[in-house]
């Protein structure tokens, strides 16, 4: 899709965008003339070598900042060094996830799950989106208005063999987007959610039943394949745009028609 005429010189910022989805919607929006300002978890050498590829292939404004989604607060002083660097947000991408010791008794069968791996997966996912959406939507107001984004999944609508913490997380942001839409509106800024199903990444490949659900995924879709970063990017571009105008609240499935059937 291109919506270079519409984007260029606009501002996305998006947690967690130095690889998989992330990195695809990063890819995807620098290709449409955006601004961009991701985080990024620890790699700070890496995230800084993607933000001088960044400006030199697409002629854009890169900048990585460090984040640790288990302290949500910290988006206030996040935003704060993005003001020094930016003069106007439009774009918030609500999109790292936290994986390996963190959600350890979050990621599990039910009997098993316990609250600090709960807790940290809900913190990540919900507590995040609301403190980095309030900080963005400040700077929204300011140019008239904006898009946020926060992403979720399919394992909220269908079992996913251990996924009952993230599932019940991303029925419990789906919900908030829904409030903050509503809330928004009046500042013309709209807030949706891209509900993605099994989408090739490294976070999927460290599920215990990655196979598995790649060959389900494939024989499921009527389009018997499985789902790809860009895939997920393609939606949030058109969510962004003025083609997605009288769109806030809703959630938009992306799961190669693997849910229905």
């Amino acid at each position: 899709m291109d919506f270079r005429d519409e984007f260029k010189g606009k501002t996305l910022v998006i947690s967690g965008g130095t690889r998989g989805i992330g990195r695809a919607i990063v890819l995807d929006f620098a290709k449409n003339g955006v601004n961009i300002a991701f985080t990024y978890n620890s790699n700070a050498q890496l995230a800084e070598q993607q933000a001088k590829e960044l400006e030199k292939e697409y002629g854009i404004k890169a900048r990585a900042y460090a984040l640790n989604i288990l302290e949500p607060e910290s988006y206030k002083e996040v935003f704060e060094e993005i003001d020094k660097d930016f003069d106007r947000v439009d774009f918030f991408i609500s999109n790292a996830i936290i994986s390996g010791r963190a959600v350890a008794g979050g990621y599990t069968k039910f009997m098993k799950l316990k609250p600090k791996g709960l807790n940290n997966i809900f913190t990540a996912t919900i507590n995040a989106f609301v403190c980095g959406s309030q900080e963005a939507a400040k700077r929204m107001e300011k140019v008239g208005g904006g898009s946020i984004i926060t992403l979720s999944s399919t394992g909220h609508l269908v079992y996913i063999e251990h996924y009952s913490g993230h599932g019940t997380a991303k029925a419990a942001v789906e919900t908030m987007a829904r409030y903050a839409a509503t809330e928004l509106g009046e500042k013309n800024i709209r807030v949706n959610t891209v509900c993605g199903g099994p989408i090739e990444t490294d976070a999927l490949r460290a599920f215990t039943n990655y196979e598995e659900v790649r060959d389900a995924t494939a024989s499921l879709s009527p389009l018997s394949r499985m789902g790809q970063p860009t895939d997920m990017s393609g939606a949030c571009l058109f969510l962004c745009s003025q083609a997605a105008g009288w769109i806030t609240g809703h959630s938009l499935v992306v799961d190669g028609g693997t849910t229905f059937k």
